[in-house]
Protein backbone atom coordinates (compact mmCIF):
# COMPACT_ATOMS: atom_id res chain seq x y z
CA UNK A 1 0.00 0.00 0.00
CA UNK A 2 1.50 3.32 -1.05
CA UNK A 3 1.05 6.60 0.74
CA UNK A 4 0.88 9.90 -1.13
CA UNK A 5 3.17 12.83 -0.37
CA UNK A 6 3.44 16.30 -1.91
CA UNK A 7 7.09 17.36 -1.91
CA UNK A 8 7.85 21.05 -2.46
CA UNK A 9 11.38 22.36 -2.96
CA UNK A 10 12.42 25.98 -3.59
CA UNK A 11 15.70 27.81 -3.97
CA UNK A 12 18.04 29.69 -6.30
CA UNK A 13 17.92 28.90 -10.01
CA UNK A 14 20.94 27.42 -11.76
CA UNK A 15 22.86 25.86 -8.90
CA UNK A 16 24.42 22.43 -9.29
CA UNK A 17 22.35 21.27 -6.34
CA UNK A 18 19.15 22.23 -8.19
CA UNK A 19 20.13 20.04 -11.11
CA UNK A 20 20.56 17.09 -8.74
CA UNK A 21 17.10 17.28 -7.12
CA UNK A 22 15.50 14.87 -9.60
CA UNK A 23 18.43 12.52 -9.18
CA UNK A 24 17.83 12.48 -5.44
CA UNK A 25 14.11 11.79 -5.96
CA UNK A 26 14.92 8.96 -8.38
CA UNK A 27 16.95 7.21 -5.66
CA UNK A 28 13.87 7.03 -3.44
CA UNK A 29 12.18 4.15 -5.31
CA UNK A 30 8.86 6.02 -5.29
CA UNK A 31 6.21 6.45 -7.97
CA UNK A 32 6.33 9.93 -9.52
CA UNK A 33 2.63 10.78 -10.07
CA UNK A 34 2.98 14.45 -10.93
CA UNK A 35 5.74 17.05 -11.20
CA UNK A 36 5.75 20.77 -11.89
CA UNK A 37 8.37 23.49 -11.72
CA UNK A 38 8.29 27.23 -12.19
CA UNK A 39 10.76 30.05 -11.71
CA UNK A 40 10.57 33.80 -11.24
CA UNK A 41 13.42 36.24 -10.74
CA UNK A 42 16.06 33.54 -10.31
CA UNK A 43 14.04 31.63 -7.73
CA UNK A 44 12.46 28.25 -8.55
CA UNK A 45 9.72 26.17 -6.95
CA UNK A 46 9.47 22.44 -7.75
CA UNK A 47 6.55 20.30 -6.65
CA UNK A 48 6.30 16.52 -6.95
CA UNK A 49 3.46 14.15 -6.03
CA UNK A 50 5.03 10.89 -4.87
CA UNK A 51 3.61 7.46 -4.14
CA UNK A 52 5.81 6.02 -1.40
CA UNK A 53 5.56 2.48 0.01
CA UNK A 54 5.19 2.24 3.77
CA UNK A 55 8.53 0.49 4.16
CA UNK A 56 10.26 3.34 2.33
CA UNK A 57 9.20 6.14 4.67
CA UNK A 58 12.68 6.27 6.17
CA UNK A 59 14.07 6.89 2.68
CA UNK A 60 11.66 9.79 2.23
CA UNK A 61 12.73 11.30 5.55
CA UNK A 62 16.36 11.01 4.50
CA UNK A 63 15.61 12.70 1.17
CA UNK A 64 13.85 15.59 2.91
CA UNK A 65 16.74 16.01 5.34
CA UNK A 66 19.34 16.07 2.55
CA UNK A 67 17.39 18.54 0.45
CA UNK A 68 16.76 20.77 3.48
CA UNK A 69 20.49 21.40 3.76
CA UNK A 70 20.37 23.52 0.59
CA UNK A 71 16.74 24.39 -0.07
CA UNK A 72 13.45 25.34 1.51
CA UNK A 73 11.57 22.02 1.66
CA UNK A 74 8.05 20.96 2.60
CA UNK A 75 6.71 17.40 2.56
CA UNK A 76 3.03 16.80 3.31
CA UNK A 77 1.17 13.51 3.41
CA UNK A 78 -2.08 13.55 1.41
CA UNK A 79 -5.18 11.76 2.61
CA UNK A 80 -7.09 9.60 0.13
CA UNK A 81 -9.88 12.16 -0.16
CA UNK A 82 -7.37 14.92 -0.92
CA UNK A 83 -5.95 12.82 -3.74
CA UNK A 84 -9.50 12.35 -5.06
CA UNK A 85 -9.98 16.12 -5.16
CA UNK A 86 -6.65 16.55 -6.95
CA UNK A 87 -7.49 13.81 -9.46
CA UNK A 88 -10.93 15.32 -10.15
CA UNK A 89 -9.33 18.73 -10.67
CA UNK A 90 -6.93 17.30 -13.25
CA UNK A 91 -9.93 16.17 -15.30
CA UNK A 92 -11.53 19.64 -15.33
CA UNK A 93 -11.38 21.85 -18.39
CA UNK A 94 -8.69 24.45 -17.83
CA UNK A 95 -9.66 28.10 -18.10
CA UNK A 96 -7.63 31.27 -18.48
CA UNK A 97 -8.31 34.79 -17.32
CA UNK A 98 -6.28 37.53 -18.98
CA UNK A 99 -6.01 40.90 -17.22
CA UNK A 100 -4.99 43.82 -19.43
CA UNK A 101 -4.21 47.35 -18.32
CA UNK A 102 -1.61 50.09 -18.37
CA UNK A 103 -0.65 48.71 -14.99
CA UNK A 104 -2.06 45.76 -13.01
CA UNK A 105 -1.57 45.75 -9.24
CA UNK A 106 -2.14 43.30 -6.40
CA UNK A 107 -5.50 44.80 -5.43
CA UNK A 108 -6.88 44.19 -8.94
CA UNK A 109 -5.55 40.63 -8.95
CA UNK A 110 -7.03 40.04 -5.51
CA UNK A 111 -10.45 41.26 -6.60
CA UNK A 112 -10.47 38.92 -9.62
CA UNK A 113 -9.21 36.01 -7.50
CA UNK A 114 -12.09 36.51 -5.06
CA UNK A 115 -14.60 36.42 -7.94
CA UNK A 116 -13.29 33.15 -9.38
CA UNK A 117 -13.16 31.64 -5.90
CA UNK A 118 -16.87 32.44 -5.40
CA UNK A 119 -17.50 30.51 -8.62
CA UNK A 120 -15.56 27.48 -7.28
CA UNK A 121 -12.51 27.97 -9.47
CA UNK A 122 -8.95 27.79 -8.17
CA UNK A 123 -6.03 29.84 -9.46
CA UNK A 124 -3.24 27.36 -10.22
CA UNK A 125 -0.95 29.63 -12.20
CA UNK A 126 -0.04 33.30 -12.61
CA UNK A 127 2.24 34.67 -15.31
CA UNK A 128 3.12 38.11 -16.58
CA UNK A 129 3.09 38.13 -20.40
CA UNK A 130 4.36 41.69 -20.83
CA UNK A 131 7.88 42.86 -20.09
CA UNK A 132 8.66 44.53 -16.79
CA UNK A 133 7.32 48.07 -16.50
CA UNK A 134 9.04 51.04 -14.93
CA UNK A 135 7.00 52.13 -11.87
CA UNK A 136 8.17 55.71 -12.46
CA UNK A 137 7.02 55.68 -16.08
CA UNK A 138 3.58 57.19 -16.61
CA UNK A 139 3.70 56.75 -20.38
CA UNK A 140 0.15 56.22 -21.67
CA UNK A 141 1.44 53.54 -24.07
CA UNK A 142 2.68 51.31 -21.24
CA UNK A 143 1.18 47.79 -21.27
CA UNK A 144 0.68 45.17 -18.58
CA UNK A 145 -0.85 41.72 -18.97
CA UNK A 146 -1.25 39.04 -16.30
CA UNK A 147 -2.50 35.58 -17.28
CA UNK A 148 -4.25 33.48 -14.62
CA UNK A 149 -4.69 29.74 -15.15
CA UNK A 150 -7.77 28.34 -13.43
CA UNK A 151 -8.99 24.88 -12.50
CA UNK A 152 -12.47 23.69 -11.63
CA UNK A 153 -15.97 23.26 -13.01
CA UNK A 154 -17.89 26.39 -14.01
CA UNK A 155 -21.48 25.94 -12.84
CA UNK A 156 -22.86 29.27 -14.11
CA UNK A 157 -20.69 30.80 -16.82
CA UNK A 158 -23.05 33.73 -17.63
CA UNK A 159 -23.01 34.77 -13.97
CA UNK A 160 -19.22 34.52 -13.85
CA UNK A 161 -18.86 36.61 -17.01
CA UNK A 162 -21.26 39.21 -15.62
CA UNK A 163 -19.21 39.46 -12.41
CA UNK A 164 -15.98 39.82 -14.40
CA UNK A 165 -17.49 42.48 -16.68
CA UNK A 166 -18.61 44.47 -13.65
CA UNK A 167 -15.16 44.09 -12.08
CA UNK A 168 -13.46 45.25 -15.28
CA UNK A 169 -15.52 48.46 -15.20
CA UNK A 170 -14.76 49.08 -11.53
CA UNK A 171 -11.07 48.17 -11.69
CA UNK A 172 -10.45 49.94 -15.04
CA UNK A 173 -8.82 46.89 -16.62
CA UNK A 174 -9.88 44.44 -19.31
CA UNK A 175 -10.69 40.92 -18.12
CA UNK A 176 -11.04 38.08 -20.64
CA UNK A 177 -12.24 34.61 -19.61
CA UNK A 178 -11.52 31.73 -22.01
CA UNK A 179 -11.43 27.96 -22.11
CA UNK A 180 -7.77 27.00 -22.44
CA UNK A 181 -8.53 24.35 -25.05
CA UNK A 182 -6.75 23.24 -28.24
CA UNK A 183 -8.14 26.13 -30.32
CA UNK A 184 -6.87 28.94 -28.12
CA UNK A 185 -3.38 28.85 -29.62
CA UNK A 186 -4.51 27.46 -32.96
CA UNK A 187 -6.55 30.28 -34.48
CA UNK A 188 -5.63 30.89 -38.12
CA UNK A 189 -7.81 33.74 -39.45
CA UNK A 190 -8.52 37.20 -38.03
CA UNK A 191 -11.38 39.30 -39.41
CA UNK A 192 -11.34 43.03 -38.63
CA UNK A 193 -13.81 45.84 -38.87
CA UNK A 194 -12.03 48.94 -40.22
CA UNK A 195 -13.50 52.22 -39.00
CA UNK A 196 -12.76 52.96 -35.31
CA UNK A 197 -11.08 49.54 -35.11
CA UNK A 198 -8.06 49.37 -37.42
CA UNK A 199 -8.11 53.16 -37.81
CA UNK A 200 -9.03 55.91 -35.38
CA UNK A 201 -11.64 57.41 -37.69
CA UNK A 202 -15.11 56.81 -39.09
CA UNK A 203 -14.27 57.46 -42.75
CA UNK A 204 -17.82 58.38 -43.63
CA UNK A 205 -17.53 61.23 -41.11
CA UNK A 206 -14.32 62.39 -42.80
CA UNK A 207 -16.07 62.35 -46.17
CA UNK A 208 -19.00 64.23 -44.68
CA UNK A 209 -16.71 66.92 -43.29
CA UNK A 210 -15.24 67.38 -46.78
CA UNK A 211 -18.79 67.62 -48.17
CA UNK A 212 -19.83 70.20 -45.56
CA UNK A 213 -22.36 67.92 -43.83
CA UNK A 214 -20.10 66.70 -41.03
CA UNK A 215 -22.35 67.36 -38.04
CA UNK A 216 -25.39 65.75 -39.61
CA UNK A 217 -23.54 62.57 -40.62
CA UNK A 218 -21.60 62.32 -37.33
CA UNK A 219 -24.85 62.37 -35.35
CA UNK A 220 -26.28 59.52 -37.43
CA UNK A 221 -23.01 57.57 -37.14
CA UNK A 222 -22.93 57.92 -33.35
CA UNK A 223 -26.52 56.75 -33.04
CA UNK A 224 -25.81 53.72 -35.24
CA UNK A 225 -22.69 52.79 -33.26
CA UNK A 226 -24.74 52.80 -30.06
CA UNK A 227 -27.20 50.41 -31.68
CA UNK A 228 -30.02 52.91 -31.70
CA UNK A 229 -30.40 52.82 -35.50
CA UNK A 230 -30.40 49.90 -37.91
CA UNK A 231 -27.06 50.01 -39.75
CA UNK A 232 -28.51 49.70 -43.25
CA UNK A 233 -31.00 52.51 -42.64
CA UNK A 234 -28.40 54.78 -41.07
CA UNK A 235 -25.91 54.01 -43.83
CA UNK A 236 -28.42 54.96 -46.55
CA UNK A 237 -29.25 58.22 -44.78
CA UNK A 238 -25.59 59.16 -44.46
CA UNK A 239 -24.78 58.21 -48.05
CA UNK A 240 -27.48 60.51 -49.43
CA UNK A 241 -25.86 63.42 -47.63
CA UNK A 242 -22.61 62.74 -49.53
CA UNK A 243 -24.18 63.14 -52.95
CA UNK A 244 -22.06 65.43 -55.15
CA UNK A 245 -18.80 65.01 -53.23
CA UNK A 246 -15.78 65.25 -55.55
CA UNK A 247 -13.78 61.96 -55.56
CA UNK A 248 -10.51 63.90 -55.56
CA UNK A 249 -10.79 64.13 -51.76
CA UNK A 250 -10.56 60.34 -51.30
CA UNK A 251 -6.80 60.13 -51.72
CA UNK A 252 -6.20 63.04 -49.38
CA UNK A 253 -8.38 61.47 -46.68
CA UNK A 254 -6.72 58.05 -47.13
CA UNK A 255 -3.26 59.51 -46.52
CA UNK A 256 -4.47 61.34 -43.40
CA UNK A 257 -5.86 58.24 -41.66
CA UNK A 258 -4.23 57.30 -38.36
CA UNK A 259 -3.91 53.64 -37.38
CA UNK A 260 -5.31 52.62 -34.00
CA UNK A 261 -2.84 52.03 -31.21
CA UNK A 262 -1.21 48.61 -31.58
CA UNK A 263 -2.64 47.98 -35.06
CA UNK A 264 0.65 47.66 -36.91
CA UNK A 265 2.20 45.53 -34.13
CA UNK A 266 -0.79 43.19 -34.12
CA UNK A 267 -1.11 42.73 -37.88
CA UNK A 268 2.63 42.32 -38.46
CA UNK A 269 2.87 39.69 -35.70
CA UNK A 270 -0.15 37.78 -37.01
CA UNK A 271 1.37 37.61 -40.48
CA UNK A 272 4.69 36.41 -39.04
CA UNK A 273 2.76 33.59 -37.35
CA UNK A 274 1.10 32.61 -40.62
CA UNK A 275 -2.37 33.98 -39.90
CA UNK A 276 -4.64 35.12 -42.71
CA UNK A 277 -6.19 38.54 -42.09
CA UNK A 278 -9.29 40.19 -43.53
CA UNK A 279 -10.94 43.59 -43.47
CA UNK A 280 -14.73 43.14 -43.42
CA UNK A 281 -16.10 46.63 -43.17
CA UNK A 282 -19.25 48.67 -43.49
CA UNK A 283 -16.91 51.41 -44.72
CA UNK A 284 -15.53 51.80 -48.21
CA UNK A 285 -13.32 49.68 -50.45
CA UNK A 286 -11.11 52.60 -51.47
CA UNK A 287 -9.83 53.01 -47.91
CA UNK A 288 -9.79 49.30 -47.08
CA UNK A 289 -7.60 48.66 -50.12
CA UNK A 290 -5.33 51.51 -49.01
CA UNK A 291 -4.84 49.72 -45.66
CA UNK A 292 -4.31 46.44 -47.50
CA UNK A 293 -1.46 47.98 -49.50
CA UNK A 294 0.04 49.37 -46.30
CA UNK A 295 -0.26 46.35 -43.97
CA UNK A 296 -0.78 43.37 -46.28
CA UNK A 297 -4.26 42.15 -45.35
CA UNK A 298 -5.13 38.92 -47.14
CA UNK A 299 -8.75 39.81 -47.94
CA UNK A 300 -10.79 43.00 -48.21
CA UNK A 301 -14.59 43.29 -48.25
CA UNK A 302 -16.27 46.70 -47.98
CA UNK A 303 -18.75 48.94 -49.77
CA UNK A 304 -17.97 50.27 -53.26
CA UNK A 305 -18.80 53.95 -53.70
CA UNK A 306 -20.83 54.69 -56.82
CA UNK A 307 -19.17 57.50 -58.77
CA UNK A 308 -20.36 59.31 -61.91
CA UNK A 309 -18.54 62.15 -63.64
CA UNK A 310 -16.07 62.34 -60.77
CA UNK A 311 -18.80 62.82 -58.16
CA UNK A 312 -20.18 60.54 -55.45
CA UNK A 313 -23.81 59.67 -56.30
CA UNK A 314 -24.92 58.94 -52.74
CA UNK A 315 -25.27 55.22 -53.51
CA UNK A 316 -23.06 52.14 -53.31
CA UNK A 317 -22.55 49.43 -55.90
CA UNK A 318 -23.77 45.98 -54.94
CA UNK A 319 -24.85 44.58 -51.60
CA UNK A 320 -24.29 46.74 -48.51
CA UNK A 321 -21.89 45.18 -46.00
CA UNK A 322 -24.04 45.30 -42.87
CA UNK A 323 -23.89 43.19 -39.71
CA UNK A 324 -25.56 40.18 -41.28
CA UNK A 325 -23.28 40.33 -44.32
CA UNK A 326 -20.20 40.59 -42.09
CA UNK A 327 -21.13 37.33 -40.37
CA UNK A 328 -21.76 35.67 -43.74
CA UNK A 329 -18.37 36.81 -45.07
CA UNK A 330 -16.61 35.50 -41.95
CA UNK A 331 -18.20 32.10 -42.47
CA UNK A 332 -17.32 32.11 -46.18
CA UNK A 333 -13.68 32.97 -45.43
CA UNK A 334 -13.46 30.21 -42.81
CA UNK A 335 -14.76 27.69 -45.36
CA UNK A 336 -12.38 29.00 -48.03
CA UNK A 337 -9.43 28.53 -45.66
CA UNK A 338 -10.65 25.12 -44.46
CA UNK A 339 -11.08 26.32 -40.88
CA UNK A 340 -13.67 25.78 -38.19
CA UNK A 341 -15.28 28.91 -36.75
CA UNK A 342 -13.38 28.16 -33.52
CA UNK A 343 -10.18 29.00 -35.41
CA UNK A 344 -11.44 32.47 -36.39
CA UNK A 345 -10.97 35.72 -34.45
CA UNK A 346 -13.24 38.70 -35.10
CA UNK A 347 -12.51 42.24 -33.89
CA UNK A 348 -14.86 45.21 -34.13
CA UNK A 349 -16.29 48.14 -32.24
CA UNK A 350 -19.88 48.71 -33.39
CA UNK A 351 -23.30 47.14 -32.96
CA UNK A 352 -23.12 45.94 -36.58
CA UNK A 353 -20.05 43.87 -35.62
CA UNK A 354 -21.89 41.82 -33.00
CA UNK A 355 -23.12 39.12 -35.43
CA UNK A 356 -19.57 38.25 -36.51
CA UNK A 357 -18.19 38.62 -32.97
CA UNK A 358 -20.83 36.16 -31.79
CA UNK A 359 -19.97 33.35 -34.22
CA UNK A 360 -16.17 33.63 -34.14
CA UNK A 361 -14.20 31.38 -31.83
CA UNK A 362 -12.77 34.53 -30.27
CA UNK A 363 -14.85 37.70 -30.67
CA UNK A 364 -13.32 40.91 -29.33
CA UNK A 365 -15.05 44.29 -28.98
CA UNK A 366 -12.37 46.97 -29.30
CA UNK A 367 -12.91 50.28 -27.50
CA UNK A 368 -16.60 49.76 -28.11
CA UNK A 369 -19.74 51.45 -26.82
CA UNK A 370 -21.11 50.00 -23.52
CA UNK A 371 -23.96 48.16 -25.28
CA UNK A 372 -21.44 46.39 -27.52
CA UNK A 373 -19.03 45.55 -24.67
CA UNK A 374 -21.91 44.09 -22.67
CA UNK A 375 -22.96 41.86 -25.59
CA UNK A 376 -19.50 40.69 -26.72
CA UNK A 377 -17.79 37.80 -24.94
CA UNK A 378 -14.47 39.68 -24.80
CA UNK A 379 -13.47 43.31 -24.97
CA UNK A 380 -10.32 45.42 -25.05
CA UNK A 381 -10.70 48.95 -23.80
CA UNK A 382 -7.65 49.67 -21.65
CA UNK A 383 -4.98 48.81 -24.24
CA UNK A 384 -4.45 48.97 -27.99
CA UNK A 385 -5.35 46.43 -30.65
CA UNK A 386 -2.20 44.43 -29.92
CA UNK A 387 -3.89 43.33 -26.70
CA UNK A 388 -5.40 40.58 -28.87
CA UNK A 389 -1.96 38.94 -28.93
CA UNK A 390 -2.08 38.44 -25.16
CA UNK A 391 -5.48 36.74 -25.42
CA UNK A 392 -3.65 34.17 -27.59
CA UNK A 393 -1.13 33.62 -24.78
CA UNK A 394 1.78 35.34 -26.53
CA UNK A 395 4.46 37.01 -24.42
CA UNK A 396 6.24 40.25 -25.27
CA UNK A 397 9.50 38.39 -25.78
CA UNK A 398 7.79 36.08 -28.31
CA UNK A 399 6.29 39.05 -30.17
CA UNK A 400 9.58 40.96 -30.24
CA UNK A 401 11.46 37.89 -31.50
CA UNK A 402 8.94 37.41 -34.33
CA UNK A 403 9.14 41.04 -35.38
CA UNK A 404 12.95 40.88 -35.47
CA UNK A 405 12.94 37.69 -37.56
Amino acid sequence: MKELFWLSVSGAVGSEAELNILGKISELDAELLDIRQTAIHQHFVLGALLGVSEQNNDGLNTLVAELSERFEVSCVRLATEEFGIWEKGEQCAAHVITLLGRQVDASQLSAVTQIVSRHNLAVIGLERLTGLSDPENENSQQRCCIEMTLQGFVADEPALRADLLNAAENLQVDIAFQVDGPYRRNRRLVVFDMDSTLIQHEVIDELAAAAGVGEQVAAITESAMRGELDFTESFARRMKLLKGLDVSVLEQIAHSLNLSEGCERLVTTLHKLGYKTAIVSGGFNYFARYLQSKLGFTYVFANELDVKDGKVTGEVIGQVVDGRRKAELLQELAQREGLSLQQVIAVGDGANDLPMLGIAGLGVAFRAKPIVRASARHSINALGLDGVLYLLGLRDRDIDALRRA
